[in-house]
């Protein structure tokens, strides 16, 4: 049967669309169809052909269902800053009706897996009091938690996987991925997150000398999410 997930972070910056699209490649490697959405991107360029997002793109890429650009990244601005404040200077209202509609119908298309990547954390905002959370619960898929593997990660881990839980929703998985390779105590930081958070770990990617979808997808493993590896 068709699965969705939502891919959310413990912060900006900790490598959710690399994960996003090494697990993409991993289910197109198993042989399952996939499909992505990024529903709301800030730090896109101008092109020939609009707004583009690099993140995005690289979703695409991962997608076997052929998507246009708009279906994967409906929501595209330029400043490099955070989507809710990126939307406001462009005049666009960030509500969770608007943003469940292009997602809706993506999901609708019935890949075996999909992925909804957020921005940022758990708690980013959007439009008016709504948060990302709030898409994400509206949309009730479980979720993947993207760990950036550094000082303080273990805290922000905690309560991004409380926060889900509270919200609802089912953490699915989390992917550790090392964002700080000179970190102390690498190891045992991941041993204490598979100890304390409700849900196994779907791969460890250390900092790659050369990054790919197919070389993130190596170090990680679906079956957890009851999809073969």
């Amino acid at each position: 049967m068709p699965s969705g997930f939502f891919v959310t972070g413990t912060d900006t910056e900790v490598g959710k669309t690399t994960i996003a699209a090494g697990l993409l490649h991993a289910a197109r490697r198993a042989g399952l169809t996939t499909a992505a959405v990024k529903p709301v991107a800030s730090g896109c360029e101008v092109s020939a052909q609009g707004l583009r997002n690099a993140d995005a793109l690289a979703l695409q890429a991962e997608c076997s269902i052929a998507l246009d650009y708009a279906q994967v990244n409906p929501f595209a601005f330029a400043p490099a800053i955070a989507p809710h404040l990126a939307a406001r200077q462009a005049g666009v209202l960030l509500s969770i009706p608007a943003l469940l509609a292009p997602i809706r119908q993506v999901l609708d298309l019935q890949a075996d897996f999909t992925l909804v990547e957020g921005a940022g954390g758990w708690r980013v905002p959007l439009g008016g009091t709504d948060s990302l959370s709030d898409l994400a619960v509206a949309l009730g898929l479980p979720v993947i938690l993207v760990v950036g593997i550094r000082l303080g990660c273990i805290n922000h881990a905690l309560l991004s996987a409380e926060a889900i839980v509270a919200d609802g929703l089912q953490l699915a998985g989390w992917v550790a991925n090392v964002v700080d390779p000179q970190a102390s105590c690498l190891d045992e930081i991941c041993a204490t997150l598979e100890e304390r958070l409700p849900a196994p770990c779907l791969g460890y990617v250390p900092r790659l000398v050369q990054v790919s979808a197919a070389a993130v997808a190596e170090r990680l493993t679906l079956q957890p999410l009851g999809l073969p590896r």
